[in-house]
């Protein structure tokens, strides 16, 4: 494991880049359009007492994102707002608030059945896209790297999604989805930022907000001191990041960037200090697959190098360790299924709490008695045979 302390997130200087996409009242608007999906209902946010006393912290809460829209993960929130806000002006609909029952009406349904959406993934955003996709009447087209899990593979074909497994990481991926999106004329949406291509992924993050904003709401008059947030490319611990800071400004909670050691693309960016991001070469070797990402997103990693705290790169055994706590709790804590990339920060949190080796990371994070913490487990057993696996410890 290793990590970078981000000494410049808490000072005051010319050039931080804005937060204002990741705003409250963008983020009203967005969890207004949510409300208007049939499927949408706030996710539960399940507090761990037993483990915070074993781990001799305050509080520790864990947003579960298994329920969301049926999907086993959090990604349906950004898919559905980029794809729809995309689709909405490429039929050049009237301005105004999205609303999802627009695109039941019988007119739109036919002009819809002639839009074809792709992206890449490793399996929940391209899930996503294909549940969406169906949901409107679109076509969907999804792209994965080598090495993708056949039930992840199936869970996208299940919504009538053409699905194919190229040779190449995500990168790749992603490469190829958009080239083919510029010669066929369809409509990319991910989540990865490139020159030119950044409204898209804009909104795929600003959709992730509704999580955020529900945990917030969930706590009442709670507030935590600490937030730790997954990374890809990204994505979601920008949006994440950018809420914090439009929300709470210099009063934020300590924010940790936690990432694969092998995918760390936005932990090898920050070490780099240039302010640059940096792309992680290779096949990307790590059982988090949703966080196997070679080449940061510049919206996020923009937010994270000029907010976050720190930066920590973990070997799978991390998140591991946080499959079993949560899978196996103590006490009267609920049980919580999480995937390899749900689970990744509260094996973190473990390790940290109680490993004498990381005190030198613990101290900086100021992880003490008066710690509340907040983590979301995005993803539920997205790949069953290898949850099982690794919870039988086989």
């Amino acid at each position: 494991m290793v990590w970078f302390h981000n000494a410049v997130a808490r000072r005051e200087r010319e050039g931080k880049v804005s937060t204002a996409a990741f705003s409250q009242e963008v983020t009203k608007e967005v969890r207004r359009f949510h409300a208007t999906i049939p499927a949408y209902g706030p996710t539960p946010l399940v507090r761990l007492t037993d483990l915070a006393n074993f781990l001799g912290v305050k509080k520790i809460w864990i947003k579960d994102e298994s329920p969301r829209f049926g999907l086993n993960a959090f990604k349906g929130l950004g898919a559905s707002y980029a794809l729809v806000s995309a689709v909405a002006e490429k039929l050049d609909l009237p301005a105004g608030p999205l609303s999802f029952g627009a695109f039941r009406i019988p007119d739109i349904q036919r002009r819809l059945s002639e839009i074809t959406c792709v992206t890449a993934t490793d399996g929940n955003h391209g899930r996503a896209v294909a549940w969406l996709a169906a949901e409107i009447g679109c076509r969907a087209v999804i792209f994965m790297p080598q090495g993708s899990s056949r039930a992840r593979f199936d869970s996208i074909a299940e919504f009538g999604a053409e699905v194919s497994i190229m040779d190449g990481n995500y990168d790749d991926a992603v490469r190829l989805a958009e080239e083919k999106a510029g010669k066929k004329g369809w409509l990319l949406i991910q989540d990865t930022a490139r020159p030119g291509y950044e409204e898209i992924p804009r909104r795929v993050m600003q959709g992730y907000t509704t999580m955020i904003d529900e945990a917030f709401e969930q706590m009442g008059e709670d507030t935590p001191t600490h937030v730790f947030a997954q990374c890809g490319v990204g994505a979601f611990s920008g949006a994440c990041e950018g809420y914090l800071v439009q929300r709470f400004r210099d009063q934020r909670p300590l924010f940790t960037v936690v990432e694969p050691v092998d995918a760390a693309c936005c932990y090898e960016s920050a070490v780099r200090q240039t302010g640059k991001p940096y792309t992680v070469e290779g096949e990307l070797k790590t059982i988090m697959a949703g966080l196997a990402c070679g080449e940061p997103s510049p919206t996020g990693w923009e937010i994270l190098r000029d907010f976050a705290d720190m930066f920590v790169a973990c070997p799978d055994g991390v998140a591991m360790k946080g499959m079993r706590v949560l899978g196996n709790p103590t006490g009267t804590d609920q049980r919580i299924v999480s995937g390899e990339s749900g689970a990744v920060t509260l094996g973190l949190l473990c390790h940290l709490l109680t490993d004498p080796e990381y005190v030198p990371l613990r101290e900086p994070l100021k992880l003490n008695g008066e710690a509340s913490i907040l983590l979301f487990s995005t993803e539920g057993d997205t790949d069953p045979e290898m949850y099982r696996k690794i919870v039988w410890g086989s």
